[in-house]
This record gives C-alpha cells, structure tokens and sequence, in this order.
C-alpha cells in the first residue's frame, strides 16, 4: 500500500470519527431543545389562558377598573429577573446560531428609542385588552385575538421583507372573515347587560390590541436586526424587561391621571368573591401574564418570534373550552364557526412556516454536501 493511500485512509477515518461525534452530540442537543421547546410552549399557552380568563373574571365579578386591569398585565415583570443569572451563566455574546457577534453596541439613545416605542405599543396594547375584555366574552375575545397573525404578517411585510405564500394569504383572508363574522352578529356574542354600543368598543378596542401586539412583534425582530443587531438570550431579556418597565411607568400615569386609585378599597369589598378573592385575581392574574412571557422569551431566543405568535394562537381553543366551562359562554353555530376559520388560519400558517423550515433545511444540506465534496475532491488530489 503506497503512502498516499495510507494517507487517504487516514484522513477518511478521521473525518468518519468527527462526523459520528457530531452526530451523538447532535442527537444529545436536539434531544435538550425539544424539552425546552416543549416547557416554553407549555408556559406559554398556560400562562396565556390563565390570565385571559383571570381577567374575564375580574370583571365577570364586579371589577370595573379598565387601568388597574392593563397594569396587572405588565407590572409582574420583576419576576423575570432570574432569567439574568440564566442569561449570565450562558454565552450571553453569543447569537441563536452558536456565533460571537463582534457587532458594536447600540448607544444609550438608541436603546432608549427602542425600548420606549415597543413599551407604548405594550401599554397601548393592554388598555385595549382590559377595555375589550371587559365588553366581550373570553370566548369572543380570543377569536377576535386570533386575527393577530394577520396583522403580523401585515406588518412583517414592511418592515421585514415577509414573503406573502398563497398559505399566508390564506390564513389572513380566513382569521379576517373569522372576526367579521362575530362583527356582524354582535347579539350572538354579547354578554348580558353590555350594550350594542359597548359590545363595538369592545370589538375595536381586542382588534387594536391584535395590532399593536402584532405590530410590537415585527418591530422587536426589525429591531433586534437593524439596531440591537444580536439575538443573544441576554439582549432578548433585556428587551422583554425594559420594555415592560416603559409599558408599567406609562400605565402607572394613566391609573393616577383617570383617578382610579382613589376607590380601589371601595370595589374591593364589592367584588363578588371577597376582598382577599380581589387581591389574589390581580396577583394571580400579573403571575400568569409574566409566565407567558418566560414561554415568550424562550421560544423567541429558541426559535424565533414568528414562530412564537404563531404557537399563541393555540391557546384559542383552550380559552373556548375553558370560557365554556367557567363562565358558560354560549357556543351558538356562529362562534363554532368564527373558531374552526381561525385555527384553520392558524394552522396554514404554520404550515407555511414548516415549508420554510423544510426549504432552509434543504438549503443547508445542499451547502454542506457541497463542501465536502470539495474537501474530498482536495483530498483525492493529494
């Protein structure tokens, strides 16, 4: 055997070893990040469940404060602190891909122009929630929510070049007709009591927090791209916190300046379920929207923040389940219907994400096979 074949030899079993290696702890990761995946998924629809029916509670039973209502949805933030010692105990430079980012930091004014304008959407956002809450049922507000995806996508065309698929025009056209429907019969999913008036506002106000939240989420990956320009675990938590802190200062103003402060005690005693019944719906309510953000912030460092809304919009046949059960939400043919157009909106553009996925996947591959068909070519060559 010549010496140049003992050499090739040689470098094929080296690179056969590497490439087993590569392989096991490739399996061990992939392994790892399904879980992660799997419990931000589960924090994520839990937490968003919970806090939308904790607040159709709040006002099912005699809470009347749309600014109190807002501020439990954003003032719980302190509780992702931990995620620091996560965030420092991890690569904090390092990107989703498993790159250094040699990138300059952003300056202190950008940095504050961006964590101010997503922390008006967030606070402009929740007024809306508590106002549409209060004016719909659970049920109701959750199909109109679903139109979310729509507005992102919207959105995410201007202002990240998002490729509009025949299955994304699709999920748009089918979550538009969703909530029209509900538009058009307002009496069908009224709550007793609430006006024809009210029931409008209501509808409004839900479809502008589809918006903002929708235009917060393709403004946070604009963002991160054109300004942060890293997807650091650490720089994600930043983003979540302050802006939550913005979202918590604006709504804190707007609790003083509408007066709601003053007869806080004199609602309490008239809440239905009790005074300590009153203070646990509001804690308990602030405890699961930061949960939803845990689940939030995970997938979008995980995955990424399309994906993230997309898995939201899951949450919408728990929440008609539950509203059924808890509340007794009427379910007439109308609702059922709204309901079956948006998951099937939903899962259209999950599927267009999954093609996306498979097409990067493949794109890879071929990158990859590729070089080594160079190196191999290299190696014969020797």
């Amino acid at each position: 055997m010549s010496m140049k074949e003992t050499q090739e030899i040689r470098l094929h079993a080296r690179a056969q070893d590497e490439e087993n290696k590569e392989t096991k702890n490739g399996a061990a990761r992939n392994y790892k990040w399904w879980i992660r995946i799997a419990m931000y998924i589960l924090f994520l629809l839990c937490g968003q469940s919970s806090a939308t029916l904790l607040g159709r509670l709040y006002y099912d039973k005699g809470g009347q404060k749309k600014w109190i209502a807002a501020l439990v949805q954003v003032v719980g933030f302190p509780i992702l602190l931990p995620l620091y010692f996560i965030s420092s105990s991890s690569s904090s430079s390092s990107s989703k891909l498993g790159k250094q980012t040699k990138c300059s930091s952003p300056s202190l004014v950008a940095l504050s122009m961006v964590y101010g304008i997503l922390g008006l959407l967030i606070a402009s956002g929740s007024v809306l929630a508590s106002y549409g809450l209060s004016y719909l049922s659970a049920s109701t507000f959750s199909i109109i929510l679903a139109s979310q995806l729509g507005f992102t996508a919207f959105f995410s065309f201007f202002l990240n070049s998002q490729k509009f698929t025949p299955f994304i025009i699709n999920s748009i056209v089918l979550l538009t007709i969703s909530s029209t429907l509900l538009a058009c019969q307002p009496s069908s999913s009224s709550l007793s009591g609430v006006s024809k008036a009210n029931h409008a506002i209501g509808f409004i106000c839900t479809l502008g927090t589809a918006a903002s939240a929708a235009l917060g989420l393709s403004l946070s990956q604009f963002f991160f791209r054109r300004v942060i320009k890293k997807e650091s675990f650490r720089a994600v938590v930043d983003m979540i916190i302050f802006e939550l802190l913005v979202a918590s200062c604006m709504i804190l103003a707007g609790v003083f300046a509408s007066g709601e402060w003053k007869d806080l005690s004199k609602e309490m005693e008239g809440f239905g379920l009790g005074k300590v019944s009153y203070v646990m719906t509001l804690v308990w309510t602030a405890i699961a929207w930061q949960v939803f953000q845990i689940g939030f912030v995970g997938l979008i460092f995980e995955v990424s923040s399309l994906f993230c809304n997309v898995i939201s919009s899951l949450s919408l046949p728990i929440i008609q389940v539950m509203a059924a059960i808890v509340f007794h939400d009427h379910m007439n043919g109308l609702k059922v219907i709204s309901m079956v157009l948006a998951i099937w909106g939903s899962v259209s553009y999950i599927y267009q994400n999954y093609l996306d996925d498979q097409e990067s996947k493949s794109t890879t591959e071929d990158s990859y096979s590729n070089a080594n068909s160079g190196v191999s070519k290299e190696a014969s060559s020797i």
